[in-house]
């Protein structure tokens, strides 16, 4: 696989001195154009071996193309806020704007890796977090990103050869470390965990491109030029119309049958047993939240519902039982134009909890599959692929003890029509109802269908849906409570029993 990585290639200085200035000057062109067109993001992501030259090939893009619309990250070791959350936000966190170059000097690959040579992880483990590296890349290339992977590669002599080189100035020593040593000494199994890397993750859309790193003015023109036809080819792309995706047909059930239909919407609750059970929901989600083991998980509730089902109203009964230190809720409208620069997931991944911490989503990242579909503000392949995206983003919340518990609040047409109505005749809930809220409800039908279809296609054992009947306001924010409290008594009895593991992030030093 680095057999063409070892072959000794070299660039004279007379060759690179009079291609360099032409180079230069059809980078920052094709910059510009990307920067004034905001048209897609690019991504670039700089790995190999120790003395590849990984640090100069960053501080050379710097300087051959405009800083100024470059974002350049060394992802080194997480630090404790990173390592509350799942490996992959410190990443998200990172992604460039449309418009701009980010550079990622260590990447969602560089701890899976040292994990592995270090017998931290088994080959199980590592698969598991190259898939999930392969599918961030093939999300971030559907939503229209532009991803670019060099890895720089040395032979074992060579790598030797450059490290005694730099050690022997006096200028470049401090540029070999102990651990460059010790990593020297591990190069054959280094060697067999990068093959083992590059072979499962080089795909169509986010290929390996293996730069030998020996001669840095080869490097330089060979990283250089492409980069170049790359933001070239990828900015005449941008300007041709987006074609149109072929899917299956989308079909409804022929019998008519569907999960809203099976719900029983005549339940009632009198309001002393309400107040009587309310109090001692409220009670049991203070106790479970302020439990020892509590500070080792987080809880991330999602509401979604129909028009004047009453989330707001079930979200303030959690609130009230909760310290205000430790809870946000998150309102999810539409998208700002910082956020409709990033992938459609960016916002909701920036918003997750630290451990002890407990987020509620008013609506959520749901709303691609629901109000996006419905209103066709997205193509029909862009919808149908959130269902993958949205169970892997679940899992990856999951795995790092994060509780995800997702509510949908179902009332009937008749009920909304009757809520709608007394929020126009109530001085202080008129603001609650818009005209987009009756548009929404002409298109009542295709609403029902796309939530069953979401039902179906991401309730998980992971993530399960909840469907709550909510035409009596009162049984559905019990409802809500109980099915709150419950999910998180099981979560602190397995933190109990089993304790916690992180498998994709470093243990930090003590």
């Amino acid at each position: 696989m680095f057999e063409s990585a070892e072959l000794g290639h070299k660039v004279k200085k007379s060759v690179y001195e009079d291609e360099v200035p032409a180079l230069r000057e059809a980078l920052l062109t094709a910059q510009m154009e990307l920067a004034q067109s905001g048209a897609f993001q690019v991504i670039i992501l700089i790995g190999g071996l120790d003395g590849a030259g990984r640090g100069a090939t960053v501080n050379l893009l710097n300087e051959w193309m405009d800083p100024r619309h470059i974002q350049t990250h060394g992802m080194g070791e997480p630090t404790d806020e990173e390592l509350d959350r799942p490996m992959m936000w410190r990443f998200w966190r990172a992604l460039p704007p449309k418009g701009k170059i980010g550079v990622f000097l260590g990447s969602w690959y560089t701890w899976p890796i040292l994990n592995r040579v270090n017998g931290k992880t088994d080959t199980a483990d590592l698969e598991q977090s190259l898939g999930r590296a392969k599918r961030l890349e093939k999300m971030l290339v559907d939503e229209g990103g532009l991803i670019l992977k060099f890895w720089l590669h040395l032979s074992k002599k060579q790598q030797k050869k450059r490290f005694t080189e730099l050690e022997k100035n006096p200028l470049t020593r401090w540029k070999v470390t102990k651990r460059d040593w010790r990593r020297y000494k591990l190069y054959d199994t280094f060697r067999e965990v990068h093959e083992n890397v590059i072979r499962h993750t080089s795909t169509a859309e986010a290929p390996w491109l293996i730069v030998e790193g020996e001669d840095a003015r080869y490097r330089n023109l060979t990283v250089g030029k492409i980069l170049l036809k790359a933001l070239q080819e990828r900015l005449q792309l941008a300007q041709a119309p987006a074609p149109k995706a072929l899917t299956p047909p989308w079909m409804p059930p022929i019998d008519n049958l569907h999960l809203l239909k099976t719900l029983d919407m005549s339940q009632v609750l009198e309001k002393k047993e309400y107040k009587a059970q309310l109090q001692k929901y409220q009670a049991r989600l203070a106790e479970l939240t302020r439990d020892s083991k509590f500070k080792y998980m987080s809880v991330i509730a999602v509401f979604e519902g129909n028009d004047a089902a009453g989330k707001g109203g079930s979200i303030r009964r959690i609130t009230k039982a909760l310290d205000a230190r430790f809870y946000q809720v998150i309102p999810i409208a539409a998208p700002t134009e910082e956020e409709r620069a990033q992938p459609y997931l960016w916002r909701f991944w920036r918003h997750l909890p630290r451990k002890g911490r407990v987020t509620i989503f008013d609506r959520s990242w749901y709303g691609r599959v629901l109000v996006e579909r419905v209103e066709e503000f997205c193509a029909e392949a862009d919808w149908m692929r959130a269902y993958s995206e949205i169970n892997d983003f679940e899992a990856q919340l999951v795995r790092h003890n994060l509780l995800v518990v997702k509510f949908w609040l179902a009332i009937t047409k008749d009920e909304q029509l009757r809520r709608f109505k007394d929020r126009e005749k109530t001085a202080f809930k008129t603001f609650k109802i818009t005209e987009e809220d009756w548009r929404n409800r002409e298109k009542w039908e295709l609403y029902e269908q796309a939530v069953c279809d979401m039902v179906d296609r991401t309730s998980t054992l992971l993530a399960p849906w909840t469907l709550v009947e909510a035409n009596s306001k009162y049984c559905a924010r019990l409802k809500v409570l109980k099915t709150l409290c419950d999910q998180i008594e099981t979560k602190l009895k397995h933190l109990h029993e089993s304790g916690v593991n992180y498998l994709d992030t470093p243990k930090k030093k003590t």
